[in-house]
C-alpha cells in the first residue's frame, strides 16, 4: 500500500514533464514517423494538447502554463520554419530557431519571476516524497532561512539554460554560413550535444546541486521539528 502511494506520488511529480513536454515531442514524432506525415502537419497536431493546456489554464486560473506554453511557442516558430526552404546554409540555420525560441522563452520567464527551468528539475529533487514536498515549498515560498538563496539558485539554473541555448543558436547560425554544408550538417549535432552538457554541468553547479542541497537540509530540519513535536504526545499517552 505504502509502495503504490510512493509510485503514485512519484508519477504525480513528472506529471507536468509528461504532459507538457514529452508527449507533444513523443506524438510529433509519431505522427511524422508512423504516420508519414509532414512536418508541418506532425507539428501542427502535436500542438493540440499544449494549445489546450495553455488556453485552459489562462482560461481558468488566469496563469499561463510556462512549460506548455514554451512548447506551444516552439511548434508554431517550427510552423513557420518548415516553410523555409531553398539555400542549403539558410536550411542549417533555421534549425537554431528552436533553440533561440526556448532560451528567449526561458530567461523572459526569469526577468517575470517565475524561472521556467524549475518546473523541470523539481520533481528530480522532491522524488515524489511529502516531506521533501513539505520542504520545497518552505524554500520557494521564503519561509525558510535559506529562501533567498534557494531562489537565486533557482533563478541562476533557469538563466543558464537560457544563455546556453542562445549562444547555441548563434554558433550554429554562424557555422551555417561560415563552415562546409557537409560539415555543418554533423557539427550542428556536436554544438547541440556539447550545449547541453554545458547545460547540465554549470547548470547543476550553480542551481541544481545547491538546490538539492538545500532541500535536503530544509527536509532533515523538517523530521526533527515533527520528531520534537510527537515526543509530548508520547509522554502523555504514558
Amino acid at each position: 500500500m505504502g509502495m503504490t502511494t510512493n509510485q503514485h506520488k512519484k508519477q504525480n511529480a513528472f506529471a507536468p514533464l509528461i504532459v507538457d513536454v514529452a508527449v507533444p515531442l513523443g506524438s510529433y514524432y509519431l505522427f511524422k514517423g508512423a504516420f508519414g506525415m509532414s512536418t508541418f502537419a506532425a507539428l501542427a497536431w502535436s500542438s493540440l494538447i499544449p494549445a489546450g493546456r495553455t488556453m485552459w489554464s489562462a482560461v481558468s486560473r488566469r496563469t499561463v502554463n510556462g512549460l506548455a506554453g514554451l512548447i506551444l511557442v516552439v511548434n508554431v516558430v517550427g510552423l513557420v520554419l518548415s516553410l523555409v526552404s531553398g539555400d542549403p546554409r539558410l536550411m542549417l540555420a533555421k534549425d537554431s530557431g528552436v533553440s533561440s525560441t526556448i532560451g528567449i522563452g526561458i530567461l523572459v520567464s526569469v526577468v517575470l519571476g517565475r524561472p521556467m527551468m524549475t518546473a523541470a528539475v523539481k520533481p528530480f529533487l522532491v522524488k515524489g516524497d511529502a516531506v521533501r514536498e513539505a520542504a520545497w515549498a518552505r524554500l520557494e515560498s521564503g519561509a525558510s532561512v535559506a529562501s533567498a538563496d534557494f531562489q537565486k539558485r533557482e533563478r541562476a539554473f533557469s538563466i543558464v539554460w537560457g544563455v546556453v541555448l542562445l549562444v547555441e543558436c548563434v554558433v550554429r547560425v554562424v557555422g551555417a554560413y561560415t563552415v562546409p554544408v557537409d560539415t555543418m550538417v554533423w557539427l550542428g549535432t556536436v554544438v547541440m550535444v556539447v550545449a547541453m552538457g554545458i547545460g547540465f554541468v554549470v547548470g547543476g553547479a550553480l542551481g541544481a546541486g545547491p538546490m538539492a542541497a538545500m532541500v535536503a537540509s530544509e527536509t532533515r530540519a523538517g523530521k526533527a521539528v515533527q520528531a520534537e513535536a510527537e515526543v509530548p504526545e508520547v509522554v502523555l499517552a504514558r
